[in-house]
């Protein structure tokens, strides 16, 4: 991915920056008011660990005009969020603020910029956001039939042929994606593992196949019956890639795939998701995800539709044999 497209809080006091991070809005009371208005923001669940704590210093680690991302020094996961027009991508680690992108919000913000995250707010340069309010990054469908996860998966199937997929070519994303509807958690580890990080970008494109498959994995799992072949797949092939993923691929890419693994997902995803339970039309839906970065929409939908083949597969089976046994 190259771009992305109210709860009050008490307020705690604020340690001191120190060293070159140090600034007037920091040490003169007041004077952060004086930098603009608060902006209210929408927040991700997921994030609630990070901006209910007390406030802990970030830094800018890549900005454009819809999107800027922070890496904090917190101690779990996600340790990046970003924080998004409301006309951006909203990954399941975004702050929303109530602007677009042509109002310019993020002007002036740049990589290397220090900022802070915590006591309901995100700070950074000029802007100051609080979180007024929740949303849930975690799809909900319902119950699911298998008849309508197969109608499903064939939709989807029609919306993406022909989309730019980033590994293209490369023999380890179908064959992690003929793994994993085998059931094969030992093979589907290996092909998983050799995909961490690999492709250009924040979000390489090995990481947004592995985010898609998680997320449909861990979703679908819980709507089907007979899912929970698919769910402990996905507990063990989510604690696989997300071991090491700090050191094998970078910041965001990692935090996003514990996002993943905990069933987290972008909106263009979870409305991907959707339209496969037949809650959604599939055709905008999928465009939508596509549109997304320069190939992360093709690769996240690559994984999308592995983790939905597997979850089918796995669950007919399953359905097989309590038949056969009964």
């Amino acid at each position: 991915m190259r771009e992305p497209v109210a709860l009050p809080t008490r307020q705690r006091p604020r340690p001191p920056l120190a060293g070159p991070a140090r600034s007037a809005a920091s040490v003169q009371p007041g004077a952060a008011r004086t930098a603009g208005p608060v902006i209210p923001g929408a927040a991700g669940t997921g994030l609630r660990h990070l901006l209910d704590a007390p406030r802990v210093p970030a830094r800018v680690i890549a900005a454009f005009p819809s999107a800027v991302y922070l890496e904090t020094r917190a101690s779990v996961e996600p340790r990046v969020l970003a924080v998004a027009t409301s006309d951006a991508v909203r990954l399941p680690n975004a702050v929303v603020i109530a602007a677009g992108s042509r109002d310019r919000p993020l002007e002036g913000i740049g990589e290397g910029a220090e900022a802070w995250a915590g006591d309901g707010h995100v700070e950074v340069g000029p802007l100051r956001v609080r979180v007024r309010r929740w949303w849930d990054p975690s799809p909900a469908l319902g119950p699911l039939s298998l008849a309508r996860l197969d109608r499903g998966v064939r939709d989807l199937e029609a919306a993406v042929t022909g989309s730019r997929f980033g590994l293209a070519g490369h023999p380890d994303p179908p064959l992690l994606a003929a793994r994993c509807a085998a059931g094969d958690l030992a093979g589907a580890v290996e092909a998983a593992e050799r995909i961490v990080g690999l492709g250009p970008g924040l979000t390489p494109s090995g990481d947004d196949v592995l985010a898609g498959l998680l997320v449909a994995l861990r979703t679908l799992s819980s709507s089907v019956q007979h899912g929970g072949t698919a769910g402990w797949l996905a507990d063990w092939l989510g604690a696989a890639v997300t071991a090491d993923a700090d050191t094998r691929t970078t910041t965001l890419a990692a935090s996003l795939l514990h996002c993943a693994a905990a069933g987290q997902a972008s909106a263009e995803v979870a409305a991907v998701l959707r339209a496969v339970a037949g809650h959604e039309q599939t055709a905008p839906a999928a465009r939508r995800l596509l549109a997304a970065g320069h190939t992360s929409g093709a690769d996240l939908a690559f994984g999308l539709l592995a983790g939905c083949r597997a979850v089918l597969a796995l669950a007919l089976a399953a359905r097989k044999d309590d038949r056969a046994t009964a």
